[in-house]
């Protein structure tokens, strides 16, 4: 097939492909990053939708065509080597990333202290279940092309996941300990030492309490996405607390194991027998 003479201007790599970055039409944000090929970005300029290919599935997705969140496409630009595309887009619903987020680059690092550290500094906007009509892993859903997570559409593999996640978490905390501070980011602790730890799950502790204190005054009745977004991010904010307790039981060598059993020892009891018992 013979290519349109616009498009033979373009240089794509070795597997057809030119990365597409994707542009807020009024203010210039990033929004997100995906790959296109000649078919994609062929349908993207009549369309005037953004249209991107999937290296994993290998087939065109359409944006939004599962959340609903498609891309108006305004103007497309190409770099000096011709091998990047930059599309100025309207975003529908405010969110382009799987995560429920406006921008998929939400993560931004921090270069006040002596380690840099990424941040999370986007808060989610909806509930990626919500977003996507089911409880599924985000790793299944057709715009969630460049997330890490891998876990499995099966409901039991995923529930043997889900109890096993503590086990696995020990793990990787002890591998950690022995890793190059500017490894990862729970590396870059260890090698701050235990101060900055507890500073961490102080700070965490904190942010875990606006969220709850900004969830306890959201109505469901009067604006529900508000309702599910306080939502989802106490229960992010939440699990921060409990990451940075388990490095902190991780520096001593202590496993989460040691944690369940205590509540296990405990459970059954009243209030007032398991104070006395101690």
């Amino acid at each position: 097939m013979t290519l349109p003479a616009w498009l033979t201007a373009i240089t794509f790599n070795a597997d057809g492909l030119i990365p597409a970055i994707a542009q807020d039409h009024q203010s210039g944000r990033i929004l997100m990053m995906a790959w296109m090929n000649s078919e994609a970005l062929q349908l993207t300029a009549q369309k005037k939708t953004a249209v991107y290919f999937s290296r994993s599935r290998g087939k065109l997705w359409h944006k939004g065509e599962s959340s609903g969140h498609t891309q108006t496409v305004h103007e497309i630009r190409l770099d000096c080597d011709a091998d990047v595309i930059v599309l100025s887009v309207t975003q529908a619903g405010g969110i382009a990333c799987h995560t429920g987020r406006e921008s998929c680059f939400y993560r931004r690092l921090d270069l006040s202290g002596p380690t840099p550290e990424w941040q999370t500094v986007d808060k989610v906007l909806k509930d990626p279940n919500d977003i996507y009509h089911s409880q599924a892993s985000t790793s299944n859903n057709p715009e969630n092309e460049n997330t890490d997570v891998v876990t499995n559409s099966n409901s039991t593999q995923a529930q043997v996941d889900k109890a096993s996640v503590l086990q696995q978490l020990d793990q990787v905390l002890a591998e950690r300990k022995q890793a190059d501070a500017d490894s990862s980011y729970v590396a870059s602790l260890y090698a701050k030492g235990l101060n900055k730890i507890l500073e961490k799950v102080g700070e965490e502790s904190t942010e875990s309490i606006i969220a709850a204190k900004d969830f306890a005054h959201c109505d469901e009745s009067r604006d529900k996405a508000a309702f599910e977004a306080a939502r989802h991010e106490l229960i992010y904010e939440v699990a921060d607390v409990w990451f940075h307790t388990l490095v902190g039981l991780a520096w001593f060598d202590i496993e989460s194991d040691a944690v369940l059993n205590e509540l296990g020892r405990r459970f059954g009891l009243s209030g007032i027998d398991e104070k006395a018992a101690r």
